[in-house]
């Protein structure tokens, strides 16, 4: 009892912090005078961070896994805050988030929780797994976009239109973040850090690749979902 109390615990404080994330993207364009995507890319970020929680739960198991539970909830949340949902009215109660999500790829933040809670499912136990998949989308995209917009000055249009400067931040920050978070992971998990490293450079590259053929905010499920792949793929994880 006492373990499923303190689970309960930290799965509410990832919800309070999921929530004051939203909130503070909400309020990221006002208050930096920055644009909306900068807003959705604050929020990428940060609810990538919550893979780093994940080895705290102790119970990540069919039917108990409540990493799983952080992240399906808000597969509803955000397709609420579309203008899909059937509830209208409740725009104006997730006004942070429907301001963040009609202004972008409208189901862009849907695509985003439905990939973390699909490795949730499946790898809450390894997070490490998760984490190459959510960092690249998180850090790697984010920093892409920013830059790309920014700097992007060699374009390219194969799928989508992108840039040289923004694939190569892209490959670069996946690279970093995925580095960072399997030394971040080795302190709790007995595994070839040498190995794993590896994997994260194949992963990085085909997350980058993933990135930069797909259109449409669909690399929300692209590039977390084929870059976990390639990992598992490449570090022998079963």
């Amino acid at each position: 009892m006492n373990g499923f109390l303190a689970n309960l615990a930290l799965l509410l404080v990832c919800y309070a912090y999921v929530l004051l994330v939203i909130a503070a993207s909400g309020r990221v364009g006002s208050f930096f005078k920055a644009s909306s995507k900068a807003a959705r890319k604050f929020l990428h970020m940060m609810i990538g961070n919550l893979s780093f929680l994940i080895p705290f739960f102790t119970l990540n198991t069919f039917p108990l896994n409540f990493p799983f539970f952080v992240a399906a909830p808000f597969v509803l949340v955000t397709f609420l805050a579309t203008p899909y949902s059937p509830f209208k009215s409740l725009g104006k109660t997730l006004s942070g988030l429907s301001g963040i999500t009609e202004q972008g790829h409208q189901l862009g933040l849907v695509y985003y929780a439905v990939s973390y809670s699909v490795l949730a499912l499946f790898y809450s136990a390894r997070p490490y797994v998760i984490a190459s998949g959510i960092l690249p989308m998180a850090y790697g995209d984010a920093s892409a976009s920013i830059i790309g917009e920014k700097y992007g000055r060699r374009g390219f249009h194969i799928v989508a239109r992108k840039s040289l400067e923004g694939s190569s931040m892209m490959f670069v920050m996946s690279l970093l973040s995925i580095s960072v978070g399997l030394f971040y992971f080795s302190f709790f998990y007995s595994f070839a850090l040498p190995t794993f490293l590896l994997a994260a450079l194949g992963a990085s590259l085909v997350a980058t690749a993933a990135e930069g053929l797909t259109p449409l905010g669909f690399d929300n499920v692209t590039v977390p979902l084929l870059s976990a792949l390639t990992f598992l793929l490449l570090s022998g994880v079963a």
